[in-house]
């Protein structure tokens, strides 16, 4: 699998509106092409940042799904509305799971499920001079992610390349001493009404 790691630049206060558009018009509109939303979050740190995953069996699946998503109706429809909230769109990062990971949407809340009640998720990056070899999982972990190496080729949707990554997502703050050096961001989320990881 291969994950998206999107970090959303929005103008002021625009954060809840961007939030009820997706959650009602982008997340099952993805999953019918055969993208995977995993994720989408406040940034607690950020008033003005939103912050998702989103997953590809392989790298066909995902030039084949945002291709269908990104030239089909709902994103015709909604895209203007979307790209007016947002200042910038293009801080992806392209990852893969250290470890094999399928995941069960199925437990998705459905639409018009309340916002989950105190959820705080730690996302942890660390930048390093050379491609991680192991990351170790804690145990509040949810998702633990290394830079992909496989290009990108669906070039509309920029993703930034040269850069070594691990990401971890948790429920604890993870110890990023157990990684090499490097530079470390801290991210505190939580999660929208219907992120399937929470």
């Amino acid at each position: 699998m291969f994950i998206e790691l999107r970090r959303y630049a929005l103008h002021p206060g625009a954060r809840e509106d961007l939030i009820s558009l997706f959650d009602r018009e982008f997340v099952e509109s993805q999953e019918a092409v055969g993208a995977v939303v995993l994720g989408q979050f406040r940034d607690l740190g950020d008033p003005d940042s939103f912050v998702w995953l989103r997953g590809f069996a392989d790298m066909k699946t995902r030039r084949a799904a945002l291709e269908a998503f990104y030239g089909g109706p709902v994103w015709t429809r909604h895209r203007r509305e979307a790209n007016r909230t947002m200042t910038a769109w293009d801080d992806v990062l392209l990852l893969r799971p250290v470890t094999p990971f399928t995941p069960d949407t199925a437990t998705r809340p459905a639409p018009g499920s309340p916002e989950p009640d105190q959820t705080l998720l730690n996302l942890t990056i660390r930048y390093a001079d050379a491609p991680f070899d192991r990351v170790p999982e804690a145990p509040s972990s949810l998702l633990t992610l290394v830079s992909a190496d496989e290009e990108n080729d669906f070039p509309a949707l920029p993703v930034r390349t040269g850069e070594n990554v691990a990401a971890v997502l948790s429920r604890d703050p993870f110890d990023a001493d157990s990684l090499p050096p490097g530079r470390t961001e801290r991210l505190r989320l939580t999660p929208t009404g219907r992120s399937w990881l929470r």
